[in-house]
């Protein structure tokens, strides 16, 4: 026998025995967990600025009744559940759209924490029962192989069975947070113990076609404390690269396509679908943390400088081509051809905060920022009714928002990250508050055996001046301020009580403050935002002798409604720019006009676009030296 199949099977054998230890029940709760940071839940962030709160309260008027119409009235998805109980009818729609069912209930379920509504938890409540009532016996929950055939369930491991599973498990969490209600987390728990029941080191091998389950199964053991479940995530993470996935599958097994091509600890780039590619970095992440994995943790690394510095817009969108949802080579990213799906950007903000909370890195926020005032903030209306599936860089004027898609993952999805967004803005270490996204908010912020508030107030996005102060402290509290400072910010200044720091710590792109604080305390920091000129790596051929235009955080583009000259647009070296909020356009926006000589380009932010009259559109601007 070879070293090689020596290694493997002492590697195989250590999984064995932390399934089965899992299983019992018997590992230690000691664990050393590789996280720095700890998220500020948003329960605890009231937000109140003027940027995200109406974007907030359009949720609930709009967002959410627009899921829930389609998925009751429109689509067949609820009516799945009530065919599924009574074991008869037909199953409408595709194979895995419980899962958009699902992600609908966990916005219902995020919306009731913050803004309590009877209404709407009593039809949260009727879905649970649906669920509840559609389960099998034996714990199995799928709508479309109750409907079409249990005796075909878990033969295609591109079906979308454990992908469902983890949105019902994530939805099931968070209710039971919002609520207290366990009736969804007990259907998940049969559910999570059927699977394992199926599959393991002394069963069957498994592959999920499209990753979910692994990052879901963390939330399951973190609020139920059942070893079993992280033991069960991270062995499916280990199942990947060995051959598995080809034996359970119809037709073709790509295994490049599914991120299967390796073990998961050796990838170093980032291929195939782009969403799938964001749930499973998260589940290592999330398992690593939990297990203190280096060998995930320098592969993470690896596929982010990846990513990052090779195949991501400006947008911040990720997965360039329409063929595989995903990833082609590096540097390939067409603007009127972009992928770049609604989903994977939240994914992106998923994956970077995890990565943040490792680190401590203020890179990772940077892209997540990125990522979220512009990739995923187009994929929904000013109003938000109507979704993008698709978010290009450059359009001829035929590429809209709709109200639903066949496949409605990014509606959905857009439901369930809108009201969470608080969960990005603060941190906790032992030693330090940080200060990671520029909201207005009030937070109850918890460190050590000391809560306080902290009021946050600002009008970013639009200018970069904050204002923090310190309140209901019974008791002065020695801790670091740790503020983060863009990596878009060129100049900036930080006041404590109106008194200037001088040469303040920078670490990791976070300025730090270290001192006693009282209640009262106020820090100000002001960051200039001026326009940027945005030049292209010379790779990206698509942007060659192109520029885009960036202000602060937001990246902007010019629509043919402002630019009548549309096909005439350039920018140059001597181009003057002048900028003014205008509450008239746009719900409210900073407009951007670029002036070159007697000719002047009007640019909106790029999350902005399509909501007035159609037209072409490009982020990308021919530029003259």
């Amino acid at each position: 026998m070879t070293r090689k199949n020596n290694l493997q099977i002492i590697i195989a054998l250590a999984i064995s025995i932390l399934f089965i230890g899992c299983n019992g029940n018997s590992l230690s709760k000691e664990k050393i967990s590789a996280k720095k940071i700890t998220q500020v839940d948003f329960s605890h962030v009231k937000i109140t600025d003027n940027f995200w709160s109406p974007r907030l309260k359009n949720h609930v008027t709009y967002t959410l009744p627009v899921c829930i119409d389609q998925i009751e009235n429109k689509t067949g998805r609820i009516q799945n559940f009530e065919n599924a109980a009574n074991k008869s009818g037909e199953h409408s729609g595709i194979f895995y759209d419980d899962s958009d069912v699902y992600k609908a209930l966990e916005g219902m379920a995020y919306s009731l924490i913050n803004n309590p509504n009877p209404e709407l938890e009593r039809k949260a409540d009727e879905w649970i029962d649906k669920f509840a009532a559609a389960q099998e016996p034996d714990g199995y929950i799928n709508t479309f192989y109750t409907l079409t055939g249990l005796d075909k369930r878990w033969d295609n491991m591109d079906k979308h069975e454990m992908y469902c599973a983890g949105h019902m498990i994530e939805a099931a969490v968070v209710y039971y947070k919002a609520t207290g209600k366990r009736k969804l987390l007990d259907v998940s728990i049969r559910m999570a113990d059927h699977m394992m029941n199926e599959f393991g080191p002394d069963k069957r091998h498994w592959v999920p076609g499209h990753e979910e389950i692994e990052l879901a199964l963390v939330k399951l053991y973190e609020v139920t404390n059942e070893e079993k479940y992280l033991g069960f995530a991270y062995w499916l993470l280990e199942e990947r690269g060995h051959g598995h996935g080809s034996k359970g599958s119809e037709g073709t097994w790509n295994p490049m396509y599914y991120q299967d091509e390796m073990p998961v600890r050796d990838l170093s780039s980032i291929n195939g679908h782009a969403v799938r590619a964001m749930y499973l970095f998260c589940g290592m992440a999330d398992v690593a943390a939990l297990k203190n994995d280096a060998g995930y943790i320098d592969a993470l690394n690896r596929l982010w400088d990846d990513v990052a510095l090779t195949k991501m817009y400006v947008t911040g969108g990720i997965g360039s081509s329409r063929h595989n949802e995903g990833f082609t080579e590096p540097y390939d990213l067409p603007n009127y051809e972009a992928y770049c799906e609604t989903c994977a950007s939240v994914g992106m903000v998923f994956w970077n905060s995890r990565m943040h909370q490792l680190t401590g890195d203020s890179k990772y926020v940077d892209v997540l920022e990125r990522s979220m005032y512009n990739g995923a903030l187009a994929g929904v209306s000013l109003k938000g009714d109507l979704f993008f599936y698709v978010n290009p860089l450059a359009s001829h004027g035929d590429h809209h928002r709709r109200e639903w898609y066949g496949t409605a993952c990014c509606p959905s999805q857009v439901s369930r990250f809108l009201p969470s967004i608080g969960n990005y803005i603060y941190g906790t270490s032992e030693d330090a508050v940080w200060v990671n996204l520029y909201i207005g908010n009030y937070a109850e912020i918890t460190t050590g055996k000391k809560t306080f508030t902290l009021k946050q107030e600002t009008n970013y996005p639009w200018d970069g001046n904050v204002i923090l102060t310190v309140e209901s402290l019974d008791k002065p509290l020695k801790k670091e301020f740790r503020l983060r400072i863009p990596d878009w910010c060129k100049s900036h200044a930080v006041f404590v009580n109106g008194n200037v720091i001088e040469n303040a710590q920078i670490e990791k792109g976070y300025l730090v403050i270290d001192r006693k604080w009282k209640s009262g305390d106020k820090i100000t920091l002001t960051m200039d935002m001026p326009v940027e000129i945005v030049q292209a790596d010379p790779r990206v051929k698509e942007n060659i002798g192109k520029r885009a235009v960036q202000r602060g955080p937001l990246v902007y583009c010019v629509e043919e409604t402002d630019n009548p000259s549309f096909n005439e647009l350039a920018l140059s070296s001597n181009t003057k720019f002048k900028e003014a909020f205008d509450s008239s356009v746009l719900n409210g926006v900073t407009t951007v006009d670029a002036v070159s000589g007697d000719k002047t380009i009007r640019l909106i932010p790029y999350y902005a676009w399509d909501n007035r009259e159609a037209g072409q559109m490009k982020v990308w601007i021919d530029y003259n030296e």
